[in-house]
C-alpha cells in the first residue's frame, strides 16, 4: 500500500485551472477502487492519496496521469508501506500491503 502526498508547484490560481481535470481524474480512479482515499491537505497546499497494493511501477504509471503532473503545477512524494493494524471493518487493508 501506498500513501502519496501531492504538493502544489505553482500558485493556486494556475492549479485551480486544472482542479476539474483533475477532480474527474480521481472520481474515476476512486470508482475503479485504483485509489482509497483522496484529500486536501489544509491551507490549500495539495493533497493526499491512498492507493492499496500494486506494485511501485505501476504507482508511478497511475500517477504520472495526473493533469496536475500533466500541467506541472503539482508533484508526488509516494511512501510504500505494510498495513499491520487497522481499526475493526477495514481487516481488508492488510492484505492490500
Amino acid at each position: 500500500m501506498f500513501v502519496v502526498t501531492v504538493s502544489y508547484t505553482a500558485p493556486l490560481d494556475e492549479v485551480d485551472r486544472w482542479r476539474p481535470a483533475h477532480g474527474e481524474w480521481l472520481t474515476d480512479l476512486i470508482s475503479r477502487q485504483l485509489l482509497l482515499v483522496a484529500g486536501r491537505r489544509p491551507e490549500w497546499v495539495g493533497g493526499v492519496y491512498l492507493v492499496p497494493g500494486m506494485s511501485s511501477e505501476e504507482v508511478d504509471r497511475l500517477l504520472a496521469t495526473d493533469p496536475y503532473l500533466l500541467n506541472g503545477v503539482a508533484e508526488h512524494q509516494v511512501v510504500e508501506f505494510t498495513p499491520l493494524l487497522v481499526a475493526p471493518g477495514l481487516e481488508e487493508l492488510k492484505s492490500q500491503g
